[in-house]
């Protein structure tokens, strides 16, 4: 096979990763499209809880439950599917260094993700290994199934002493991993309150305030996961773009290699006709 047809079987080759990778670029932009409106709405529905609870606790602080014994367990929201650079690599680094300035905190890791899972195979804190979403149609699934792996080390390691969840995750519009602590409401412990009078419930204070905390927890959560999972798809979108442009680089670049080996082969027919041309009239 000649230099020539070996270079158009790798520029046919390429021109398929690339259609690969042009839908799954495109896909992810769909993704984001998606995700766009669900977090905005998920964030006014956040908003609102909060400022419920702000009401509410303006007249029943002492309801906030105290967290000085509870038990620590982190949570890495990390990607299901891959080509999202160093999504996952970069809430490891997190972790690492997290645990190195909470030396004290011995916590159960949960990790949502088949592809950050991989990369903690052998950390004996590891709880619990679930699947993440991949788009945002399994949000509700996936978070069903987190709120039974709690539930279980919940139970496991001491049903007397809550659980203090640190949520480790990508944030669409920061560099940086966020590091969350879910304590509901403990920025409204020490807020005066804005009325003059109590709300008025149809439900004793305690068990309105357990079921609001339990409503926000649920929203607050999927706020996290929508965030984490449009910060991955953006991911996806910039890594397949850049990628889409090295293919295109290079296959300018071949093309170029191939016209050029045309040419000479060309050059060369020519040549051997015009010898023999020249041999015909020798005879």
């Amino acid at each position: 096979m000649s230099r020539r047809h070996e270079l158009e079987q790798h520029l046919q080759v390429l021109g398929e990763i690339r259609d690969i990778m042009s839908a799954m670029k495109n896909l992810s932009f769909m993704e984001v499209r998606k995700l766009t409106r669900f977090l905005s709405t998920q964030r006014r529905v956040v908003a609102s809880m909060e400022s419920a609870a702000a009401d509410f606790l303006g007249f029943h602080p002492h309801l906030l439950a105290r967290q000085e014994n509870a038990r620590n367990a982190y949570l890495l929201l990390g990607s299901e599917r891959g080509f999202c650079g160093d999504f996952n690599e970069a809430l490891l680094l997190a972790l690492e260094s997290h645990r190195q300035s909470h030396p004290e905190e011995q916590a159960a890791v949960i990790v949502m993700g088949y592809r950050l899972s991989n990369n903690l195979a052998d950390d004996p804190h590891v709880a619990a290994r679930l699947d993440g979403p991949a788009v945002v149609e399994e949000v509700q699934p996936v978070l069903k199934r987190l709120v039974d792996a709690l539930d279980a080390l919940q139970n496991r390691r001491d049903s007397f002493h809550p659980l203090r969840l640190t949520v480790f995750h990508h944030h669409p519009d920061k560099a940086e991993i966020n590091v969350s602590v879910f304590q509901p409401f403990r920025q409204f412990e020490e807020k005066t309150a804005h009325f003059g009078h109590p709300p008025l419930l149809n439900l004793p204070p305690t068990t309105f305030l357990a079921e609001l905390v339990n409503h926000y927890l649920f929203a607050a959560l999927h706020e996290l996961f929508y965030s984490s999972l449009m910060a991955e798809n953006a991911r996806r979108l910039q890594h397949m773009d850049n990628a889409i442009r090295r293919i295109e680089k290079d296959t300018t670049e071949l093309s170029l290699k191939k016209n050029r080996l045309r040419q000479e082969e060309i050059t060369e027919e020519i040549e051997v006709i015009m010898l023999s041309a020249e041999a015909m009239k020798l005879q």
